[in-house]
C-alpha cells in the first residue's frame, strides 16, 4: 500500500524543506522536493514531522486514579489515555508506570495485573492509535517496590527503568515545603499525614534503597533493559548512576549534575512542562536553562501530554534550538535512548508515523502547535 503527501513543509534531521514524501508498506519511501506530486494529499503547507516519542508519562496514572483514592476502570482509561497522546501527536510511548509505595492507599502501592493485561489485550484487538511501551518506575525506598515489580518480569514490552527517591529533603524535594504542596495538593494528604509520613521516610530510605537499587541495577543489566536515574541533584548521584550503567539522567534538578552527566555520557531528559510553564513546579532548574548550556538531550511530556510539541516550539522561538534539533528532542533522541532504531525521523525505510502539525497565531503574538492529522506506520489514526 502507498500514501504520498505533497506541498509539506518536511522537517528532517537537517533542515526544513517543503516537499512531498510517499509511504510504502508502513515505511517512509522517498522525500522529494516536488510539492506538485498528483494523486497526494495535500498538506496546505503544515509542517511534516516525525510521530513524537514520550519516553516518560504519569498521564495514563492520572486516568487511572483521577482523583484521590478514586479508581478508574482500566480499558477507558488507556483508551482515553491513548486518544489524548494522539491528539498530542504521540505515536510511540512509554506508558510510566510507578511501583512502591508504603501508603496502601496509592495506585503505586498496588499490583498492576489488570492494567498490563488491558494494554496487551487492547493492543492485539488494534485498539490502540499510538505504539504502547513500558518504562517501569521503580521507588526504592517503598518496602514493597520489588514485590510489585513481579508482574512486570519478562513482560515483552518493558525496556526502560528508571530508579527513583523520592525522600523529602533531597533530589526532587530538597524543598521540604515544596514537597509538602505537591503531597496535599496533588495526593490529598492533610498535613497530619504528611508530617506521619515525612518522619517514616528517612527510616525507610536507611533500610531498602541500596538493596532495591542493587537489585534492579542487576535486573537491567541481565535483561538488556535500559536503564535511567531520576531527580539527579549532586556530582556524586551521577557517579553512582554512570557506574550502574544508567545511560540517561532523568529531570536532573541542578546544572551541576546535567553537566555531569553530559561528561560522562548520559542524556538529559526534562520536562516539557518546565519548558512551556518556564521553570520548574519543584523549584528546581530550568529546562530551558539546560538547553541554553547545551545541556538538554530529550524532553517528555511528564504529566501534560500537549506539552511535548509545545515545549520543543518553545525552544524554536526562544532561540535556544533550530526547529529541526528541537524536533530530535522529541522523536529521534528519545527513540535512539531506549533502542528503537526503526522511527523517530523523517528519512527513507523508517516507520511512517508522521504528524501534520499547523502554527497557528495567538493573541499575544506566540504561536501553537496544532496537531491536525497523525498516521502510524502510514496508518491514519487521527
Amino acid at each position: 500500500m502507498s500514501t504520498a503527501f505533497r506541498n509539506a513543509r518536511l522537517v528532517l534531521p537537517d533542515q526544513v524543506m517543503l516537499g512531498s514524501l510517499t509511504v510504502k508498506d508502513g515505511r517512509i519511501d522517498a522525500i522529494d522536493s516536488d510539492v506538485t506530486m498528483a494523486s497526494a494529499i495535500d498538506c496546505e503547507g503544515d509542517y511534516l514531522m516525525p510521530g513524537l516519542v514520550e519516553m516518560h508519562t504519569d498521564n495514563f496514572e492520572r486516568h487511572l486514579m483521577p482523583r484521590p483514592k478514586v479508581q478508574w476502570a482500566t480499558l477507558p482509561a488507556l483508551i482515553a489515555h491513548d486518544a489524548e497522546l494522539a491528539a498530542a501527536g504521540i505515536t510511540t510511548v512509554f506508558d510510566a508506570l510507578g511501583v512502591g509505595d508504603a501508603d496502601p492507599e496509592s495506585l503505586r502501592g498496588s499490583t498492576w495485573h489488570a492494567v498490563l493485561d488491558t494494554i496487551d489485550h487492547a493492543g492485539q484487538a488494534g485498539l490502540l492509535r499510538a505504539d504502547h511501551h513500558l518504562h517501569v518506575r521503580c521507588e526504592l525506598p517503598a518496602p514493597n517496590t520489588i514485590e510489585l515489580f513481579e508482574p512486570f518480569h519478562g513482560h515483552e514490552r518493558l525496556s526502560l527503568i528508571s530508579l527513583m527517591d523520592h525522600t523529602p529533603g533531597q533530589r526532587q524535594w530538597e524543598d521540604i515545603e515544596q514537597a509538602r504542596t505537591y503531597f496535599t495538593g496533588k495526593k490529598g494528604w492533610s498535613d497530619e499525614k504528611f508530617e506521619r509520613q515525612l518522619a517514616l521516610s528517612a527510616e525507610l530510605q536507611a533500610r531498602y534503597v541500596e538493596p532495591h537499587r542493587a537489585w534492579f541495577v542487576d535486573h537491567c543489566r541481565d535483561n538488556g533493559i535500559a536503564l535511567a536515574s531520576h531527580d539527579d541533584t549532586t556530582e556524586g548521584h551521577v557517579e553512582q548512576a554512570h557506574a550502574e550503567g544508567a545511560s540517561m539522567s532523568e529531570f536532573p534538578t541542578t546544572v551541576t549534575a546535567a553537566r555531569a552527566a553530559h561528561e560522562r555520557g548520559l542524556l538529559t531528559v526534562m520536562g516539557g512542562p518546565n519548558v512551556v510553564r518556564g521553570g520548574s513546579h519543584s523549584g528546581n532548574v530550568a529546562a530551558a536553562e539546560l538547553a541554553r548550556q547545551g545541556l538538554l538531550d530529550i524532553l517528555s511530556s511528564d504529566y501534560v501530554p500537549a506539552s511535548l510539541l509545545g515545549a520543543a516550539l518553545r525552544l524554536v522561538r526562544d532561540g535556544l534550538a533550530t526547529l529541526p534539533e528541537a524536533i530530535a528532542m522529541v522523536s529521534l533522541n528519545p527513540a535512539r535512548a531506549t533502542g528503537l532504531q526503526d522511527r523517530g525521523a523523517l528519512q527513507d525505510g523508517l516507520r511512517a508515523d508522521l504528524i501534520q502539525v499547523r502554527l497557528v497565531d495567538l493573541p499575544d503574538g506566540s504561536q501553537h502547535g496544532v496537531v491536525r492529522a497523525v498516521w502510524r506506520e502510514g496508518q491514519r489514526v487521527l
